[in-house]
């Protein structure tokens, strides 16, 4: 299937072993439905030189870094200097994915937390968007990012979105954005997709989380950045549009947030 309207794919993983070999097929196969640029995510530092190798040898890709939440204290944390320094790559586009996760990991709360308010810095320091996992810490995400943003601002998506209404209340408030994933298609998602539909559009991005969470039709199957067209359907109904209409708007969106992406493809 084609998919006229152009869309960008604002969150996975190329680098992961699910792709080894297969990143320029899925590149096209991206394009074939419109989907013409994607953001790969390092969540390690010792894995940027790969992820960087990636975007710099296909054009429609560009990437970030950080460190996972739930890597925190497993692996050597990115450091201040770290992140300042990858930032100075043309395709470097955005700080983390950072966060919280306590749903495994919560013996590590209080080292993510500090991993996180490290990566806000960045984020301000940079003057590139955060990129936010948040899993079953509702409660302290929104007292970090409401204090951290009160004392200096700084842009943010809440990649992958599912977390609860108060959540995403206090993020929209803060002037950030919800990531909508192939969780949102799922169809024993209506709590989720309502909390979507409660949002501004022009706060939306869309993404695959791939090689995870594929929606429908292929959920339970590898995801990949041509999916992203699929969820992106579901987002169209969410918010009573035509598919067209919606990609444009998540276009515009991705743009906002993402001013080196936009500053590239001009």
């Amino acid at each position: 299937m084609t998919d006229a309207a152009r869309i960008t794919d604002s969150h996975c993983h190329l680098d992961f072993p699910q792709f080894d070999g297969e990143v320029a097929d899925l590149v096209a196969r991206a394009a074939d439905r419109g989907v013409h640029r994607m953001v790969t995510i390092c969540t390690k530092l010792e894995s940027e030189p790969a992820v960087r190798a990636i975007a710099e040898a296909h054009d429609p890709v560009f990437y970030a870094a950080g460190t996972h939440p739930m890597s925190v204290g497993k692996v050597p944390d990115i450091t201040l200097d770290d992140l300042t320094r990858l930032a100075a790559h043309p395709k470097f586009v955005g700080i983390g994915e950072t966060g919280l996760d306590y749903h495994y990991t919560a013996d590590t709360a209080a080292a993510q937390q500090e991993s996180l308010r490290l990566h806000i810095e960045a984020a301000r320091q940079t003057a590139l968007p955060l990129i936010i996992h948040a899993r079953d810490a509702d409660d302290d995400m929104t007292r970090i990012l409401t204090d951290e943003h009160k004392a200096q601002p700084f842009t943010c998506v809440m990649h992958c979105f599912s977390s609860g209404a108060a959540l995403a209340e206090a993020a929209l408030e803060l002037g950030f954005y919800l990531s909508m994933s192939g969780i949102a298609a799922f169809p024993k998602s209506q709590e989720l997709r309502d909390i979507f539909a409660a949002a501004p559009v022009d706060r939306i991005l869309v993404e695959t989380d791939a090689p995870y969470l594929a929606p429908p039709p292929n959920r339970g199957k590898r995801n990949e950045p041509s999916f992203v067209a699929d969820t992106a359907r579901v987002g169209a109904e969410v918010f009573g549009l035509d598919y067209a209409s919606f990609a444009a708007q998540t276009e515009v969106n991705f743009n906002t947030l993402f001013p080196k992406v936009a500053a590239w493809a001009s």
